[in-house]
């Protein structure tokens, strides 16, 4: 006789059966009852059950537990599971913490533009996004000042499909730059700034590995003022090459600037 499963559920209508992934280290995944995304920091085993720490693009940290088909992996529902040591390991971000694109070609130019005042900015912009950029096809500039933002911008003619941005520094209400900046924006052109006098004071003292970045007295160049605050040499280049070589992420960088690029990338990619 022939012999039948007690399950008569049709296969057409059973669940796919849901993926493991092993969280490693610097996976991005999205937890799906909250829709918190982020990189995996690291796994631990409690006694309600496993969990894994997330930390978004911002620093924040979030705890959830591993349970079956409670994360979403590039769009795809998937289980964590804890690594083992013979896990690959694989580049999953880039230094920005978006979802990385191995093998991607960079995508031609687009008429948009990011301007940013300063050559240590442009570096700093292309050290953490400079990946997102060429995928996205955004060129990034320096300006050397904002003095003459007015008339760069009237000469660059933003519209629909070359929208404009620039990142200023020292942004605050009040100053000169925020004078210029109302001046100049539109639909099509977006100044945004960070509160910080120089890009420098930007990256995480942490990173740098000093308590915090110096107060320098008014009237005194900044950048010289904080190396010999340091105790640095005084060479400005140097000092800087050595900041630069701090930020290898996202991590490294404060969440004021962080969101201020995050911004102008989204405006000028609009589609």
């Amino acid at each position: 006789m022939r012999q039948y499963s007690a399950d008569l559920t049709p296969p057409w209508k059973k669940p796919k059966p849901v993926p493991e992934v092993a969280a490693e280290a610097d996976l991005v995944v999205e937890e799906l009852g909250t829709g918190f995304c982020g990189a995996v920091i690291r796994c631990e085993k409690t006694a309600e059950g496993p969990t894994v720490t997330l930390e978004d693009r911002f620093g924040k940290h979030r705890v959830f537990p591993m349970v079956p088909g409670g994360f979403a992996l590039e769009g795809r529902t998937v289980t964590l599971v804890r690594p083992t040591a013979t896990s690959p390991v694989r580049p999953s971000r880039t230094a920005s913490g978006s979802v990385a694109v191995p093998g991607a070609r960079a995508r031609v130019a687009r008429a948009g533009r990011i301007y940013v005042e300063g050559r240590h900015d442009a570096e700093l912009v292309e050290r953490v996004w400079g990946d997102d950029l060429r995928i996205e096809g955004v060129v990034v500039e320096y300006l050397e000042g904002i003095d003459d933002l007015p008339a760069i911008v009237a000469e660059f003619a933003p519209g629909p499909d070359a929208r404009l941005g620039v990142l200023v520094d020292h942004l605050v209400p009040g100053s000169k730059e925020s004078r210029i900046a109302a001046e100049v924006s539109s639909a099509h052109a977006l100044v945004v700034g960070h509160p910080y006098i120089d890009v420098w004071e930007a990256v995480k003292p942490s990173s740098v590995g000093i308590a915090g970045w110096p107060r320098v007295p008014r009237g005194q160049d900044w950048k010289t003022g904080v190396c010999e605050a340091l105790g640095w040499p005084l060479n400005t280049g140097a000092a800087w090459q050595r900041i630069l070589g701090s930020v290898r992420s996202y991590r490294d960088l404060e969440p004021a600037l962080l969101g201020r690029v995050e911004e102008l990338i989204d405006f000028v990619t609009l589609p």
